[in-house]
C-alpha cells in the first residue's frame, strides 16, 4: 500500500518538535560561543612540563591558538602568526600554540624546534578544548585582553589585517 498524498504531509506536531530542536541547538551555540565573553580558566601544559593558565595571562593581550601538524590551514598560518607574535610581543603580546589531543607528542615537538617558534608550546589532553567552547575545528584562535575578555574568535585562518588592527587597539589600552 503506497502512502496517500496526505500521509506524507510533516504533521504540525512535527514541525513544533523540530522547531523546538532547532532553537535549543541555537540557544546551546549560544551559551557556548556567543556569551562567552571571558576567557575560561584553563591550564596549558607546555612542552618543557611547565604549566601555564589563563589565570597566569591575566592582565597581558595574548592569542590561544588550537593547531595540530596534520592540520594544512594550521601549517599554512604558522609563519604567519610567527610573523605577528614576533611583531608585537615588545608590545606585550603573549601567545599560546595548543597542540590537540590527537596530534602526537614528537610531531608537535619537532615541527616547535624545528621552525625555532617563538611563544609557548602546548600539548593539550583535550580539557582546554573543551573548556574553550569544545573546540575541534583547527585552527581556532582566540585574542583575548587584558581583563580575560575573549575579544576575537577565528575558526580558520585569521584575517590578518583585521588581527593586526584588533592586537593594535588592545594593547594600546
Amino acid at each position: 500500500m503506497s502512502p496517500t498524498p496526505d500521509s506524507r504531509r510533516a504533521s504540525p506536531v512535527r514541525y513544533i518538535a523540530i522547531a523546538v530542536v532547532a532553537g535549543a541547538i541555537a540557544t546551546a551555540g549560544y551559551f557556548a560561543f556567543g556569551s562567552q565573553q571571558h576567557v575560561p580558566d584553563a591550564t596549558f601544559t607546555l612542552l618543557s612540563g611547565q604549566k601555564v593558565s589563563t589565570a597566569d595571562l591575566k592582565g597581558k593581550v595574548y592569542l590561544v591558538n588550537f593547531w595540530a601538524t596534520s592540520c594544512d590551514t594550521c601549517m599554512k598560518e604558522m609563519p604567519q602568526m610567527v610573523n605577528t607574535y614576533n611583531r608585537y610581543k615588545g608590545k606585550g603580546l603573549e601567545f599560546v600554540a595548543v597542540a590537540m589531543n590527537y596530534d602526537a607528542p614528537m610531531y608537535v615537538a619537532n615541527y616547535s624546534q624545528t621552525r625555532r617558534l617563538p611563544f609557548k608550546v602546548a600539548m593539550d589532553d583535550g580539557s582546554a578544548a573543551k573548556q574553550f567552547g569544545n573546540v575541534q575545528l583547527t585552527p581556532t584562535t582566540f585574542l583575548v585582553d587584558r581583563n580575560g575578555k575573549i575579544l576575537k574568535r577565528y575558526v580558520g585562518e585569521p584575517e590578518f589585517g583585521e588581527l593586526d588592527k584588533l592586537l593594535d587597539k588592545a594593547l594600546a589600552t
